[in-house]
């Protein structure tokens, strides 16, 4: 009896802990020390972990990624980059092609417990899979300690040496790093060129490398009057010993990932946000100079904007490096490449900085819901490039509805549900994470309204950010700002590869008021604004908001004096309502004027005076409005 007794007190108290704490996040903690030979283009690491296990679970192994070793002839990313039926060609069959003195590995030399015991440990590939001496219980910690040897790659994606710009070291998924445990298991996906999901934690990273080298990366250098190269306190000069290593020390809290760039060569500029943060400018001196230094009050004011409109960037300082192979996000840092015009490069930075929110602060898993992370800064960048430009634009996405109506008029559609290493195509991959990502974003104010859209992005940020945002989450934030219904929105846009099309199927006079019948062509419900434009040039709004929305929006771009008709219950395809306005003095009848709904075929969007009457239809909706 005492012994049932005792599990059940355990079970109830596990139960209790679990419906108390539903979310939870492990925690990491990385000492890291390189020594770095740039003449070899290798490096010896040796890293001490500290891995809280915050999981209800007993973990009995635990995995790294080894990203190096993706490029080697024959690995996953080699095989996936020469037979996907359109490559990416930045890679192509270059993996395939590398010398052994120009791939990219990292061996694991010697891995140790905390009373220094050897652990086994399997290495395949990107992966490695290291197997504890006992089980890791919930709320314990465990302190590994890893020798490495490593080579870096000729750069062909994100990391490397020497990229076409001759920027020396892009050290990008550079270290033996954690592999995420989260509610759903160990993500311990091979590389094959996606992107990336990490554990929280803080990193103390010290490179040891020649003194001729000029660093930035992620976190905050410890040692600035010891590095030099404008790091240090202004009034503080160091002397430079050339052809001598240099130690660069770095602290980072609440990040889930490092990254570096090194160059000899590397100008180092500084700006200052109107609350402090730093942002750091390293390049290089060449013909693309002039636009770097154009660059920075863009920056700025990116920075800025974003602050005010989405949640204060919390670290005290970003930098901004030229390395790389296009742009790729860090935390506290992105790599750029700066070849094309300034607009572009403006473009990228903008880009690449707002990845600070989704995905640096709100670390979505990349892998399974690149849409939140790509979809969602892209949206924000188009909005701040508005800003910047002072564009005035009234939909700046107009370039991303007509990529995804090419796609979704195809047939090559895959759900966004899709994993981002599985697509199959990389097209595919582009315009669903890129553009129907910010599309789904734009079109969810559509739906809530502009006002509940803004003011749900400053709650997501706050509520979500250094945690590992899901689609759940945030719908439950949208839903809760809005106070309406959203399972619909979510399932259809994101798990299918329906389509939204609407018509303005006919329009009659009715004893001096004029009867519209909007019709449902594609599968997927949505609300709808008609606007409808008189021979005076007089404007009237009318939203019909869905049955399963429970409610209509709120505050929107189209104004306040918009007429509610009754709600649409989706399985009618035909809806009718009626206007107080004759139909000979209407010139014009249009659905969604502001060009946010995703309708992939828009012509059938608006009548004008002296269209074609058609017959009404026997099963229709009428508004009881």
């Amino acid at each position: 009896m005492k012994k049932i007794f005792l599990i059940t007190i355990y079970l109830f108290i596990n139960f209790h802990f679990l419906a108390q704490n539903s979310y939870w996040q492990q925690e990491i903690k990385y000492d890291i020390e390189v020594d770095f030979d740039h003449k070899m283009h290798q490096f010896n690491l040796s890293q001490e972990i500290t891995y809280s296990n915050n999981s209800p679970d007993d973990l009995e192994k635990v995995f790294f990624h080894l990203y190096y070793n993706a490029f080697q002839p024959g690995s996953m990313m080699d095989v996936r980059s020469r037979t996907i039926k359109d490559p990416d060609s930045r890679v192509g069959e270059r993996i395939y092609r590398l010398k052994p003195s120009e791939i990219g590995f990292q061996k694991i030399i010697s891995l140790k417990n905390e009373k220094e015991h050897d652990l086994k440990f399997n290495e395949q590939g990107t992966i490695l899979e290291v197997f504890l001496e006992k089980p890791l219980r919930p709320g314990k910690k465990i302190k590994l300690s890893m020798l490495c040897h490593s080579q870096v790659p000729v750069q062909i994606r994100r990391t490397g040496r020497y990229n076409k710009e001759n920027v020396a070291y892009s050290m990008t998924q550079w270290y033996p790093k954690m592999c995420e445990y989260d509610l759903e298991g160990w993500h311990s996906n091979p590389y094959i060129g996606r992107e990336f999901y990490g554990v929280w934690g803080e990193f103390n990273v010290t490179i040891n490398i020649d003194s001729s080298f000029n660093l930035g990366g992620t976190g905050i250098i410890q040692n600035p009057n010891e590095v030099g190269f404008g790091y240090e306190n202004e009034k503080f000069r160091t002397k430079k010993y050339f052809n001598n290593k240099l130690k660069w020390k770095f602290n980072a809290k609440n990040v889930h990932d490092f990254a570096w760039a090194a160059d000899p060569f590397f100008i180092h500029e500084k700006s200052k946000l109107s609350n402090g943060t730093v942002l750091h400018f390293l390049h290089k001196d060449d013909s693309l100079n002039e636009n770097w230094k154009l660059l920075q009050p863009y920056a700025v004011k990116c920075f800025e904007f974003m602050n005010k409109n989405y949640g204060v960037y919390p670290y005290k300082q970003y930098s901004i490096i030229q390395g790389g192979d296009g742009g790729m996000e860090y935390p506290m840092c992105t790599l750029i490449t700066a070849e094309g015009s300034f607009r572009g490069l403006v473009s990228v930075t903008v880009h690449e900085s707002i990845h600070s929110w989704f995905q640096g602060l709100l670390g979505t898993n990349e892998s399974k819901y690149e849409w939140m992370d790509e979809g969602f800064c892209t949206y924000a960048q188009y909005e701040v490039l508005n800003y910047l430009y002072g564009k005035k634009q009234l939909n700046p996405l107009a370039r991303q509805y007509k990529s995804y109506n090419r796609l979704a008029n195809s047939n090559f559609q895959e759900p966004l549900t899709t994993h981002a290493d599985f697509y199959n195509l990389n097209y595919v991959y582009g315009v669903n994470a890129y553009n129907k990502g910010s599309i789904f974003l734009n079109q969810l104010g559509y739906v809530i309204g502009t006002q509940n859209l803004k003011s749900g992005m400053k709650k997501y940020f706050d509520q979500w950010k250094f945690k590992h945002p899901k689609p759940v989450d945030f719908k439950k934030i949208m839903e809760q700002e809005s106070s309406l219904e959203l399972d619909w929105y979510f399932e259809q846009f994101i798990t299918t590869i329906n389509k939204i099309d609407y018509s303005i199927y006919s329009v009659e006079s009715n004893e001096g008021k004029t009867k519209i019948i909007i019709e449902k062509i594609g599968r997927i419900p949505m609300p709808l604004d008609i606007s409808i434009t008189n021979i005076d040039s007089t404007v009237s709004w009318f939203n019909i908001p869905l049955r399963i929305m429970r409610g209509a929006k709120g505050v929107d771009m189209i104004g306040d004096n918009v007429t509610i008709k009754s709600d649409w219950p989706w399985v009618y395809n035909f809806y009718e309502f009626e206007v107080d306005v004759p139909k000979e003095e209407i010139l014009k009848i249009e659905i969604d004027a502001s060009t946010r709904l995703a309708d992939v075929f828009r012509e059938n969007n608006i009548w004008m005076k002296d269209s074609l009457v058609k017959k009404t239809p026997e099963i229709i909706y009428r508004s009881k409005l």
